[in-house]
C-alpha cells in the first residue's frame, strides 16, 4: 500500500456525497472514527455504479473485491449534518489486487478532513485469486499516480 493520496479534488475521477448522520457522531456531535470506512465504501460502490459495473452485477459475474488493508488519515473532524464530498480514484492494479485513494473534504468549508486508501484484493465466488477485471485496469488514474 502506498499511503499518499493527492490532495486536489480535480486528482480524482469521480465525487461521491455523504450527508453526517447523527448517530455516526459522539456525544460531541464529531463523526466516530469507524463511520469514515462506510462513507468510503458507500462512495466506492456509487463510483463503479456510475462507470457502469454496478456492485451486485460484478458479483454475479463471479468476482468480489474484499478489503485487504485501509488507513485513513483524519485531518479535520466532520460534524452532524455535514455534507461530505468524497473523492474518488483507482491508483493502482495489479493482477490480482487494486488500490483506490480518497479524498473527503466539508462542502460548507472547503477543507480536507481525511484522506484514506484502501487495498482490494480480487477473488472468484470460491475466494480464490483472481485477475482484475480488464474494465478496472483501464479506469482512469489519479494525475498523481500517473507521475510514477
Amino acid at each position: 500500500m502506498r499511503f499518499d493520496p493527492p490532495d486536489d479534488p480535480s486528482d480524482y475521477p469521480y465525487v461521491h456525497p455523504v450527508r453526517v448522520r447523527f448517530c455516526e457522531t459522539d456525544a460531541m456531535a464529531v463523526v466516530h472514527h469507524a463511520a469514515y470506512l462506510a462513507y468510503l465504501e458507500e462512495s466506492r460502490v456509487a463510483y463503479l455504479r456510475a462507470l457502469g459495473h454496478p456492485y451486485d452485477e460484478v458479483r454475479a459475474g463471479g468476482v468480489e473485491f474484499p478489503v485487504l488493508e485501509v488507513a485513513v488519515s483524519y485531518r479535520r473532524p466532520l460534524r452532524f449534518d455535514d455534507l461530505v464530498d468524497v473523492h474518488v480514484a483507482l491508483t493502482s492494479a495489479r493482477a490480482a489486487t487494486f488500490q483506490m485513494d480518497y479524498l473527503l473534504r466539508a462542502r460548507d468549508r472547503a477543507e480536507t478532513c481525511a484522506t484514506a486508501v484502501t487495498v482490494h484484493a480480487v477473488v472468484d465466488s470460491q475466494g480464490r485469486a483472481a485477475r482484475v477485471p480488464a474494465w478496472l485496469r483501464a479506469l482512469p488514474r489519479s494525475a498523481e499516480a500517473q507521475k510514477d
